[in-house]
């Protein structure tokens, strides 16, 4: 009986990218999709190198090379005399190019549900978009002294840079931050009890994975800092949205509501929403509720630096007198958002365990810019640098708010908060600030909206603006363009909807006072 030849046509098409791939590697990846799809069947044949060399033009041995790789990983089989084949030994496929089916939810444990909460992922821009909030201005950043210090830690310190460090941070570095907090933030601390952390939001991390439990109770200020809620909601604890007012953090209703909570969240220096500053009546009355209660403060001193009608309020661990209060500072917002490094103040009961955790979870942030920075606050020019930035942010705003009251009056309202890098703009009582920030947002202009941050308070709906990082002409288009969507927004009827029980309207922007102490 005469022999049956397999037909050298392909059931698939299969044609090259010149400016793809490597050949061979285009020609392996197309068998084998074709054989995981069942396109290509178990036992069917493939056509002869020489054959699909002449019809694809390409040499025999590109060929040969995709389908020793084949081969290799147990695709195809091949036999004297019988050619290449689909290996029998796959699992049955069904015939032709079946549609995937449907993508399944991520299995995410609790812990990670809670810290990433509902929504999709919002994406940072790479570059600096108006009015993208919380970014320093990078044209005042001091590149040239920042590039010679660099250069001279290099020269002194050479291949000792590349060594690694106390977990708790650069010596030198540590010293120099103990030293700053202690003159300019009215910080207690000594360099001992300083841990140099990868920017607030690792310090916040720490703080929740140490200090907080299942069902412990947090205070949380309402409305607050979003993704500090999401951290501690990580570890299984009970958030109490405690309400902020004109002084702060309300710590009588802290203690009517959870009066036994393990710790307590708050940003003393410009509260992270609303720009409030804590009185000092507050202040004392959350360090007596913490040293009665046995609880923690973790103190998140939230742009303390940026006080443009007064000296900088002296932060709330220097008026701790049991050893309750952690506090946090960044220099991701006074140098660049890129510098990913930050400390963390523990009390000296704490030092150990903090200092083991970070051991264990990541040994410690990079060591040459550690040591750049120590040289940097070391030689007075962090100082020069916040005086400055200081005197520019103020300036800034004020032409913030001027180009504001042309290009949105009537639309957004503003008041200007004597500290902080970035505003909060009130909206019309109808109108959705999310659905102002999702339309800006598809027309290149990033606004964040208050109301996902709002947790049970009740304010009216408002976007949050940053403002020192872009220039007029920037500013102006940007704004131009929001009117726009605010104008639109307003036109639609499902605006009104939008709005939130939660986030139901008052009056009228909540009212503000100045710091008291």
């Amino acid at each position: 009986m005469p022999r049956v030849r397999a037909p050298e046509t392909l059931p698939m098409q299969l044609t090259l990218d010149p400016h793809g791939a490597p050949r061979h590697q285009q020609i392996y990846a197309a068998f084998r999709v074709a054989i995981l799809r069942g396109t290509l069947r178990r036992g069917d044949r493939l056509p002869s190198t020489r054959v699909l060399a002449r019809d694809l033009g390409v040499s025999r041995t590109t060929v040969l090379g995709a389908f020793a790789r084949l081969l290799a990983e147990g695709y195809v089989v091949g036999k004297a005399g019988g050619g290449t084949r689909v290996a029998t030994t796959l699992p049955r496929q069904p015939h032709g190019d079946p549609a995937p089916p449907p993508a399944a939810p991520p299995s995410l444990s609790p812990a990670a549900r809670a810290l990433i909460g509902e929504g999709k992922w919002r994406r940072v821009p790479m570059e600096a978009v108006p009015f993208a909030a919380g970014l320093p201005a990078p044209d005042l950043f001091p590149l040239a002294t920042w590039t010679r210090l660099a250069a001279r830690r290099w020269r002194l310190s050479g291949h000792a840079l590349l060594m690694p460090c106390d977990p708790r941070g650069h010596g030198p570095l540590r010293e120099a931050i103990a030293r700053y907090a202690v003159a300019a933030r009215g910080v207690a601390c000594t360099a001992e009890q300083v841990l140099v952390v990868n920017g607030a939001q690792h310090a916040v991390d720490l703080c929740a994975r140490l200090l907080v439990g299942p069902d412990d109770a947090v205070w949380m200020e309402s409305p607050g800092y979003l993704p500090a809620r999401g951290m501690f909601a990580a570890t299984g604890a009970r958030l109490v949205d405690v309400p902020v007012d004109a002084d702060g953090i309300d710590v009588a209703q802290g203690r009517l509501m959870a009066p036994d909570a393990r710790l307590a969240f708050v940003t003393p220096s410009y509260q992270a929403l609303l720009g409030v500053t804590m009185s000092l009546a507050r202040r004392l009355a959350l360090l007596e509720w913490a040293r009665d209660a046995g609880a923690w403060i973790v103190e998140d001193d939230y742009h303390g630096e940026y006080r443009y009608d007064s000296a900088p309020v002296p932060a709330m661990q220097g008026l701790d007198a049991h050893g309750r209060v952690l506090y946090i500072g960044t220099f991701s917002k006074t140098l660049s958002s890129a510098i990913r490094l930050g400390y963390l103040i523990v009390p000296e009961a704490l030092v150990e365990p903090f200092a083991r955790a970070r051991l264990l979870l990541d040994r410690h942030s990079p060591m040459p810019e550690q040591a750049f920075l120590a040289d940097f606050i070391a030689g007075g020019h962090f100082a020069r640098h916040i005086r400055r930035t200081r005197a520019a942010y103020h300036e800034r705003q004020r032409a913030f708010l001027a180009l504001a009251e042309r290009e949105l009056a009537g639309l957004v309202t503003f008041e200007a908060i004597p500290a902080g890098i970035r505003l909060l703009g009130w909206l019309p009582p109808d109108v959705s600030d999310r659905a102002v920030a999702a339309e800006a947002a598809r027309r290149g202009v990033v606004v964040e909206p208050l109301s996902p941050q709002l947790g049970s308070a009740v304010q009216p709906p408002g976007l949050m603006f940053g403002y020192v990082t872009y220039g007029a002409a920037e500013t102006r288009a940007a704004m131009r363009t929001l009117a726009a969507v605010i104008r639109d927004v307003q036109a639609t009827p499902a605006s009104s909807a939008a709005v939130t029980p939660s986030a139901a309207p008052r009056s009228g922007p909540p009212a503000r006072r100045g710091a008291r102490g």
